[in-house]
C-alpha cells in the first residue's frame, strides 16, 4: 500500500512531506525546491501551469494567474473579507450560484475549491514522483481559525485532487506535533503561526506524546499579503505625491508592485534598508516614469505596526481563554514565513519574556507534522521497517484539538443559542431540546450558526434545514432535540428529532461553496483530465530532453570518429540525426521515441 503524505496547503506556498523509515522528510518539487508557490495559471495556449511556472507569469499575465486563493475558499462572495481581497487581486472574481465566489479566467469559470485542488494535485504528483508509487491518502492542514465551511471546502478540494483525506488537522497542532515529538518533559507552548494569508495562535500542553490544545485564536485574513499591501500602498502614495499619477488603477502595475513588495519585505528581514528600482512603471505625456526610492526597516515596521499589534492582542486573548499567565509558557514556536521579520520576534520576546524558538523551519514544519499524523492514521499500510520505527517513535501519540468558533442555532428573538462553545475539545457531541413558537406548528427551521456574537444576524449561517411532520400541539409542548456533532476534522453534522413522532432530519454541513455532488464529480473528472495532460506534457518534455542529449552525444562521437566510419554508415547516421531533429520540433512522443530508437540502432552497427 502507498504511504500517506502530509500537505501544508498554504496561501503563498505549499509543502508536502512523508515519513520514511521512521523519519520525516520534506519532498522537493520538480524544480528542486522544498516549497511550491500556491499559484495556478493558464498561458496563451490555455495550458495549465502550477507553482513556479505559474508564478513567472503573475506580472505579465495577471488576469490568467490565480494566487492567494486560500483567503477565498469557503467564503461567500458578499462577505466583507472577500470584497476587500477583490480590490487587490489581478484576476477577475465574480458572484457565482448561491452567492459563491467564482474565478473567471477568460471563458473558463473556477471555484476556489477547484483551484486549491489543482495545487493539491501538484503536491500529490510531487510525492508520487519521489516515492515512485501512486499516492491516494493524505492529511491536509488548515488554519486553526478556519470555520466549518472552509474546512469542508478544503476536504472537497482534496477529494477532487484524487486524495482520500484521512484528516483535516490544524496548522499549529501539526507544527507542535513535529516540534514536541522527542520532548520528554511536560511543556506549555505557544505556536505563533503567521503565514502568507492567515494567522493562528494556539496554546498547547505537551506531555508524554499527548498534544493537547488548550485554546486557539486567529484571523483568516491576516498574513504576509497584508504586510505586502502596506508596502504597495506606501509606494503608490509616494509616487502619486511626486508625479500625480495613481498606480493602483492598473492591475498589471499592481502586480509589479506586489512582486517588488515581496522582495522588499524579504530583504528587510536581514538588511536595514532596501532599494526600490522599477523602470518604466508607467508613462504620461512627458514620457516614461520610473519608480526609484528606498524603504528602511524602521519605515516598514511603522507601516505594519498595527498588524503586529493585532497578532499580539490575539496571543493575549488566547492565553486568557486557556486560563494561563505569561509565566506559564515554556516556549514560543514560530511558524510561517512572515515570522522571519525581526520585529515580530522582538515584540513576542517583550510580551512573553522568552526568546522565540527558531529551531524548526517555519515553511516546512506544518507539512512535517501532517506527515507524522498521516502515517499514524495509515500505520497499517507501512512497510515493516517503517512500522518498527513507528512503534518506537510514533505509537501512543494523541492529539487533542479544539473547535475554534462557537456553534449554535437561531432561537426566538433572533438570538444565537450556543450548543458548543469555542475551544471545546473535539470530537464532541452536544444536544439540546427546543420547542415551537406557535400553536399547531407542524414544522421548524433549523439555522446552523457559527460565531461569537449574541444576535444570530451577526454570526455566520453555515447551514439551514427543516423538520416537518410535527404533531399538532400548543406552542411550547413539542420537544425538538437538536444535536451538533463535530468530528476529529472539526467538521460538523447536525440533526433535529421530534421526540414525539420520532421523525428526524439530518444535515452534513458541506461548506462546499455551493458545490453539489455533481459539481464535485465533474471537477474530479476535470482534474483527472488535467493530470493526464500534465503527464503527457512531462513525457514529451522528457523525450525531447533525451533526444537533445543523444543528438549532442552522437554528433560529438561522429565528429571525433569521422574518418573511421564508412560513407554508407555515415550517411545513415546523418539521416537519423536529421530525422530526430525534425521530430523534436513536433509534439508526437511516439515519433520522437522511434527516431531515438532508429538513431541508436544505426550507431550500434558501427560500434
Amino acid at each position: 500500500m502507498s504511504k500517506a503524505i502530509g500537505i501544508d496547503l498554504g496561501t503563498t506556498n505549499s509543502c508536502v512531506a512523508v515519513v520514511e523509515v521512521g523519519e520525516t522528510k520534506v519532498i522537493q518539487n520538480s524544480e528542486g525546491f522544498n516549497t511550491t508557490p500556491s499559484i495556478v495559471a493558464f498561458n496563451d495556449k490555455n495550458e495549465r501551469l502550477i507553482g513556479q511556472l505559474a508564478k513567472r507569469q503573475v506580472t505579465t499575465n495577471p488576469k490568467k494567474t490565480i494566487y492567494s486563493v486560500k483567503r477565498l475558499i469557503g467564503n461567500s462572495f458578499d462577505s466583507p473579507v472577500v470584497q476587500e481581497d477583490i480590490k487587490r487581486l489581478g484576476y477577475e472574481v465574480s458572484k457565482g450560484v448561491n452567492n459563491t465566489v467564482q474565478l473567471n479566467i477568460g471563458k473558463k469559470k473556477f471555484s476556489p475549491i477547484e483551484i486549491s485542488a489543482f495545487i493539491l494535485q501538484k503536491m500529490k504528483s510531487t510525492a508520487e514522483d519521489y516515492l515512485r508509487e501512486k499516492v491516494t491518502q493524505a492529511v491536509i492542514t488548515v488554519p486553526a481559525y478556519f470555520d466549518d465551511n472552509q474546512r469542508q471546502a478544503t476536504k472537497d478540494a482534496g477529494k477532487i485532487a484524487g486524495l482520500e483525506v484521512l484528516r483535516i488537522i490544524n496548522e499549529p497542532t501539526a507544527a507542535a506535533l513535529f516540534y514536541g515529538l522527542d520532548k520528554k518533559k511536560k511543556e506549555t507552548i505557544i505556536v505563533f503561526d503567521l503565514g502568507g494569508g492567515t494567522f493562528d495562535v494556539s496554546v498547547l500542553e505537551l506531555r508524554k506524546k499527548v498534544f493537547e490544545v488548550l485554546a486557539t485564536n486567529g484571523d483568516t485574513h491576516l498574513g504576509g499579503d497584508d504586510f505586502d499591501l502596506r508596502i504597495i500602498n506606501y509606494l503608490t502614495e509616494e509616487f502619486k505625491k511626486e508625479n500625480n499619477i495613481d498606480l493602483s488603477q492598473d492591475k498589471q502595475t499592481l502586480q509589479r508592485l506586489k512582486e517588488e513588495a515581496e522582495k522588499i519585505k524579504q530583504e528587510l528581514s536581514s538588511a536595514t534598508e532596501s532599494e526600490v528600482n522599477i523602470p518604466f512603471i508607467t508613462s504620461d505625456v512627458s514620457g516614461p516614469k520610473h519608480l526609484n526610492t528606498k524603504i528602511t526597516r524602521a519605515k516598514f515596521e511603522q507601516l505594519v505596526d498595527d498588524l503586529i499589534q493585532k497578532s499580539l492582542d490575539l496571543v493575549k486573548k488566547t492565553l486568557k481563554n486557556a486560563d494561563l499567565e505569561i509565566s506559564d509558557i515554556d516556549d514560543v514556536i514560530l511558524v510561517g514565513g512572515m515570522t522571519r521579520m525581526p520585529k515580530i520576534s522582538e515584540e513576542l520576546e517583550k510580551l512573553i519574556g522568552k526568546t522565540p524558538n527558531k529551531s524548526v523551519k517555519p515553511d516546512e514544519v506544518v507539512a512535517l507534522g501532517a506527515a507524522i499524523q498521516g502515517n499514524i492514521l495509515a500505520m497499517g499500510d507501512l512497510d515493516n521497517n517503517s512500522k518498527g520505527m513507528l512503534q518506537e517513535n510514533f505509537t501512543g501519540i494523541a492529539l487533542v484539538d479544539v473547535t475554534p468558533l462557537s456553534l449554535g442555532t437561531d432561537v426566538e428573538g433572533g438570538i444565537m443559542q450556543k450548543l458548543i462553545e469555542r475551544n471545546t475539545t473535539i470530537p464532541v457531541n452536544k444536544s439540546e431540546i427546543f420547542t415551537t413558537t406557535s400553536d399547531n406548528q407542524s414544522s421548524v427551521s433549523i439555522q446552523v450558526l457559527q460565531g461569537e456574537r449574541k444576535m444570530s444576524a451577526d454570526n455566520k449561517m453555515i447551514g439551514n434545514f427543516g423538520l416537518s411532520g410535527i404533531a399538532p400541539a400548543q406552542r411550547g409542548v413539542p420537544q425538538i432535540e437538536v444535536t451538533f456533532d463535530i468530528d476529529a476534522n472539526g467538521i460538523l453534522n447536525v440533526s433535529a428529532k421530534d421526540k414525539s413522532t420520532k421523525k428526524e432530519q439530518k444535515i452534513s454541513i458541506t461548506g462546499s461553496g455551493g458545490l453539489s455532488d455533481k459539481d464535485i464529480q465533474r471537477m474530479i473528472e476535470d482534474a483527472e483530465q488535467y493530470a493526464k495532460t500534465d503527464k503527457e506534457k512531462k513525457e514529451l518534455a522528457d523525450a525531447k530532453n533525451e533526444a537533445d542529449r543523444i543528438l549532442y552525444e552522437y554528433k560529438k562521437i561522429l565528429k571525433e570518429n569521422e574518418e573511421k566510419i564508412n560513407n554508407g554508415d555515415k550517411q545513415k547516421i546523418e539521416t537519423s540525426l536529421q530525422e530526430l531533429e525534425s521530430k523534436m520540433e513536433g509534439e508526437n512522443i511516439l515519433e520522437i521515441k522511434k527516431a531515438i530508437e532508429d538513431l541508436n540502432t544505426n550507431f550500434h552497427k558501427i560500434r
